[in-house]
């Protein structure tokens, strides 16, 4: 079916501000009005994701879809202002964006929202806001709890990604609507949004529990809101799979759930692969509920996982090995218990009892890789026996037979802390018969939040008390000969914020147990079909990026240094032309992440960016500069920003900022 592709049309809001759409068309239908697709993002489709959204929306558009790409309001080619994200006003925005989408001649009056990550956030956000046209969404990526495991914390523990995303977000808003779309009046609505431009990681570090800031958009608050079908979609090197299982067992309309082995891509570029064929996954969901069509979605298991198979650590993985199995949900199977050991034995039985002591070096966690996997080059976990002299460790006899887990490992842990405020951190490794360890899910928890994150207390040093850890959503088959290894450590550097002081936590053996979501395995799912995509894009690669990810430990004054530099793509992609616009693009990011392993008043980041945009006679250049360091008390969060146009100055924007500490 051919397409006809509107590159921009303005959507009026009432309250006269203007936001960008580029609209995918079926041509040929004569005339007949069709469902649409939404996706809502603040990432500019005249170039930003240009190269994503025509290959998608497209495939759609050639299943008789009409597909709409709207620019968040403040960003893209959109009038207005970004205060900040997942704002009701943003909310407003895109239930008045559905019923101008309802309401054009090429609509038949039903819409359909889908996004990862920040428009999976906002499918469910406006799904709870029940637009009348809204028939159905999926999900990607996305989480029904903002506080505890979004980019900004994670179980109470401040992520380091909160100043790199933070940082990539203030560059992002930095970039100017392009004068071909907004006309001439751009150069002021540029300077004005330059002038708004929000500090976005102290603006999140600030609010350091679940208080009404996290509450808004977190759809936990009220499942019962959402009363539109809901596709959910997650992926075991992705960081947001974890809402998967509390969506599919708390949402009361009908749904479904896929997780499969990606990082942070859609599951049709899928990396690592096996990628799947998505769009035509998606596009059974859109006509069951969009056009009233049977198509069996309702007849798939609650939740379809993929299990992956035990693999070296090689922290550039471009396949997982596995398979597709169909699960019920919530489990039907009971969880199997184990002890831990206090000879370092985990198994049916608690052995030698003892009281084991634990203050990992502040550098631990060296090997965890990234917290978001993006199908970048290294990002994947290292070998854990590089993290595991630093946390103590419990292991199962070799396996006399496949183990297979699918769903929510909990550890128990009967301990006591020598500072107030701590934090531990629970790894699950597959131990290969050559000593290899692959890691297969992690949990931190702030100690301070052990019983809920709206109301953190202080550990009263020296107090035993059992405190559950829920690690992060898994699917793995351990193989026979292999172990099954659990390690504790109270720190997990660069992935958190170390706590103010340095912990030792006292591990009670005896009272400590791990519940394993063990099933029976041998079973397998069909899967699904190879990967579709619609229309090419017309790019043009000027310069493939370079990528450096380096640990280094100075043996002078003990000091350990994380590094990732990429030049020229900040995902790997290079520096591209757009060729349908001309727009060439290039942002090079570099981090810094320095420790010393006794000392966390030590810890200090600093990104350093370069964004570059523009075509001849319209170039510009954003430079930023953000760090953050700490004290016992405070954090500091500092930035500077320098931007140009065509080799002049415009704006230069510095920030410096002092958040207290709240038990964190």
């Amino acid at each position: 079916m051919a397409t006809e592709i509107i590159e921009h049309v303005w959507i009026p809001m009432s309250d006269g501000t203007r936001l960008s759409a580029r609209i995918f068309l079926p041509d040929g239908q004569g005339g007949a009005p069709a469902p649409a697709i939404l996706e809502y993002i603040p990432y500019r489709k005249r170039d930003g994701t240009r190269g994503r959204d025509a290959p998608m929306h497209g495939y759609f558009v050639q299943q008789g879809y009409a597909a709409v790409r709207v620019d968040i309001r403040g960003s893209g080619d959109s009038e207005g202002h970004m205060a900040d994200e997942y704002l009701k006003l943003e909310q407003d925005d895109a239930v008045e964006v559905i019923a101008w989408i309802a309401a054009q001649d090429w609509c038949d009056g039903n819409v359909g929202m889908m996004g990862k990550s920040w428009s999976g956030f906002n499918a469910l956000q406006v799904a709870a806001r029940r637009p009348p046209a809204l028939k159905a969404i999926i999900t990607c990526y996305s989480t029904d709890d903002r506080f505890k495991d979004d980019i900004h914390f994670m179980n109470g523990c401040l992520l380091n990604d909160n100043l790199w995303w933070g940082s990539i977000m203030m560059a992002y808003q930095a970039r100017p609507q392009d004068p071909e779309i907004t006309g001439p009046d751009w150069r002021g609505a540029w300077e004005k949004r330059l002038d708004d431009l929000p500090f976005f990681p102290a603006l999140w570090a600030e609010h350091q529990s679940y208080d009404d800031y996290w509450k808004h958009g977190s759809v936990q608050e009220d499942y019962s809101a959402i009363e539109c079908p809901v596709l959910v979609v997650g992926a075991w090197a992705d960081s947001y799979t974890n809402s998967v299982p509390r969506l599919l067992e708390n949402l009361t309309l009908p749904s479904r759930g896929i997780i499969g082995p990606w990082g942070h891509v859609y599951p049709h570029d899928g990396a690592p692969g096996p990628a799947i064929g998505f769009l035509q996954e998606a596009t059974r969901w859109w006509d069951q509920w969009l056009r009233g069509r049977d198509t069996g979605v309702m007849e798939e298991p609650k939740l379809r996982a993929y299990i992956n198979d035990p693999i070296a650590p090689n922290p550039t993985r471009r396949h997982q090995p596995g398979r597709w199995v169909g699960s019920a949900w919530p489990r039907e199977e009971p969880m199997q218990q184990m002890h831990l050991g206090g000879n370092g034995t985990l198994g049916d039985r608690a052995e030698a009892p003892a009281r084991l002591p634990i203050r990992s070096p502040q550098s631990h966690g060296i090997a965890a890789g990234e917290w978001m996997a993006v199908g970048c080059p290294g990002e994947m976990p290292a070998d854990q026996r590089i993290d595991d002299g630093g946390a103590l460790t419990f292991d199962t006899p070799v396996l006399d037979e496949d183990l297979e887990i699918l769903g929510v490992p909990e550890l128990d842990l009967h301990l006591a802390s020598d500072k107030p405020v701590a934090q531990v951190v629970v790894r699950i490794g597959d131990v290969a018969p050559d000593g290899q360890i692959t890691r297969v899910t992690y949990q931190v928890l702030n100690l301070t939040h052990r019983d809920g994150h709206d109301d953190p207390k202080p550990l009263e040093p020296g107090r035993f008390e059992t405190v559950k850890v829920k690690l992060s959503t898994c699917g793995h088959r351990f193989a026979a000969g292999h172990r099954l290894r659990v390690s504790v450590g109270t720190a997990y550097w660069p992935i958190i914020w170390p706590s103010p002081e340095a912990a030792t936590l006292t591990i009670d053996t005896a009272a400590s147990t791990l519940h394993l979501p063990v099933r029976a395995g041998g079973d397998s799912h069909p899967g699904f079909e190879p990967p579709a995509h619609g229309i090419d894009v017309p790019v043009t690669m000027i310069r493939p990026a370079t990528l450096e990810r380096t640990a280094t430990t100075d043996f002078l004054t003990g000091e350990v240094t994380y590094v990732t530099d990429g030049q020229g793509g900040l995902f790997g992609e290079g520096v591209l032309r757009f060729d349908e616009v001309g727009t060439v693009l290039s942002h090079s990011l570099r981090r810094e992440l320095k420790i010393h392993p006794d000392d966390p008043a030590t810890a200090a980041y600093r990104l350093s960016q370069v964004y570059e945009m523009g075509r001849e006679g319209w170039q510009t250049v954003i430079r930023l500069e953000t760090e953050m360091t700490s004290d016992p008390d405070s954090f500091f969060l500092k930035g500077r920003m320098d931007v140009s146009h065509n080799g002049e100055p415009v704006r230069t924007r510095t920030w410096d900022e002092t958040l207290p500490r709240d038990l964190i």
